[in-house]
């Protein structure tokens, strides 16, 4: 693992073309995501969300398995042929190798106990690493903020991966405890009439409403997060992402999901907002919230135009940023508990807690936070274990001056 490790923290210098280490990052990947479909293929009862488990075209999974473990195979052989360094290799056609033992693409799957009813979200996990992966990789690479530019493997990326794992494979049961109280609710209380009112609305004006509800009821549990130390301690392990990029929007910690999804998803399930609203709303904070913590600015000629700086600086009063959520991950003495709001700035406006540079396009100088994260010495620790335990600590005395 430690031989991996190196390699993929090899300098952006020893990365060039020819070194071998680009078809080795490429032929890890897909061999791992090979092998990880493999597994859902041959054990769906377990690895896979039931929910979803009836949608999916198995035969096209078959056939995207098969390309994806050739590649890997291919690439982890090519990485071999042109690095000293092995581990990318080996473990790309380890990988690849032990997928195909299991079955590879034709993998039948085994049945598993009759009664068996929870599974782990492993299909979760590969579809939104594969999917916000392809989306924003290459955005931050071509978009990303040149001033401040970011390897791909960035300090910590492996801290946010394990974060991202956790929350996919144990997707259904925070879902759960999330939902639990607002099922309860909704069952014991009689809304009919109001409810089929707002279902009957038009489905663009119920995912708005949904956007601006949510938004209003997070904004103010966001607040309490910041506001009251002993929530602060949770709070602080999202915050204690140095730098931020696509994966560090997934470092929270479990109890704070369940909390901020429970709270947050009141106005969605319990005032009767219709299927399609709820699952597009969903399907674009899901979006949103990579998309905010991204590395990506406005940093592109064309876009340094008055024209376009002037729709900018209209566009980042209307809907939040990155430039927006990045401030609220500063650590300037301007920045502290500001920017709570996940869609609308203008929630920010109204409550005295909005930050965001003026007279700067969102691609110059100074219109950025020149650090994020968390300082002073309770600062959270930087592994996942020890992040977990945080918040059960008890913070340290502070000494008295003499």
């Amino acid at each position: 693992m430690t031989a991996l490790r190196d390699e993929l923290d090899t300098p952006e210098e020893l990365r060039r073309l020819g070194s071998g280490w680009l078809a080795g990052v490429i032929g890890t990947a897909l061999s791992l995501l090979g092998l990880g479909a493999v597994l859902c293929l041959r054990y769906p009862w377990l690895l896979t969300m039931s929910d979803a488990r009836m949608h999916y075209p198995v035969h096209l999974i078959r056939y995207a398995t098969l390309a994806v473990l050739a590649g890997g195979f291919g690439l982890g052989l090519l990485s071999l042929a042109l690095r000293g360094a092995k581990a990318l290799g080996i473990v790309a056609v380890t990988a690849a190798l032990a997928a195909t033992l299991l079955g590879g693409a034709g993998a039948e799957h085994t049945a598993g106990p009759a009664a068996w009813r929870w599974s782990v979200g492993l299909d979760w996990f590969l579809l939104n690493l594969t999917f916000t992966g392809l989306l924003f990789i290459p955005l931050e690479r071509v978009f990303g903020r040149k001033r401040d530019p970011l390897p791909t493997f960035r300090a910590e990326w492996r801290e946010d991966l394990f974060y991202l794992l956790i929350s996919s494979l144990l997707v259904q049961a925070l879902a759960f405890l999330s939902l639990s109280p607002v099922l309860w609710t909704r069952d014991h209380t009689d809304w009919t009439a109001f409810r089929g009112w707002i279902a009957a609305q038009p489905a663009i004006v119920q995912f708005l409403e949904i956007m601006f509800l949510t938004d209003l009821v997070q904004y103010w549990v966001h607040r309490a997060f910041h506001k009251f130390p002993w929530l602060w301690r949770f709070h602080a392990v999202h915050h204690s992402a140095e730098t931020l990029d696509w994966l560090a929007g997934s470092r929270m910690h479990l109890c704070e999901v369940v909390v901020l999804r429970g709270l947050t998803v009141v106005p969605m399930y319990l005032l009767g907002f219709g299927e399609g609203p709820l699952y597009a709303y969903l399907f674009f904070v899901y979006l949103s919230s990579t998309l905010i913590h991204s590395n990506l600015r406005a940093d592109r000629a064309w876009l340094r135009t008055p024209g376009m700086r002037r729709f900018w600086s209209w566009f980042e009063t209307i809907l939040v940023t990155p430039r927006f959520h990045h401030w609220h991950h500063g650590r300037e003495r301007a920045a502290i508990d500001k920017n709570f709001a996940v869609h609308f700035p203008v929630l920010d406006r109204w409550f005295g807690t909005h930050h965001l540079p003026t007279g700067a396009g969102p691609d110059d100088a100074g219109a950025w936070p020149k650090s994020t994260g968390v300082g002073g010495p309770d600062r959270p620790p930087k592994t996942f274990t020890g992040q977990f335990a945080y918040p059960f600590r008890r913070p340290p005395k502070r000494r008295r001056a003499a």
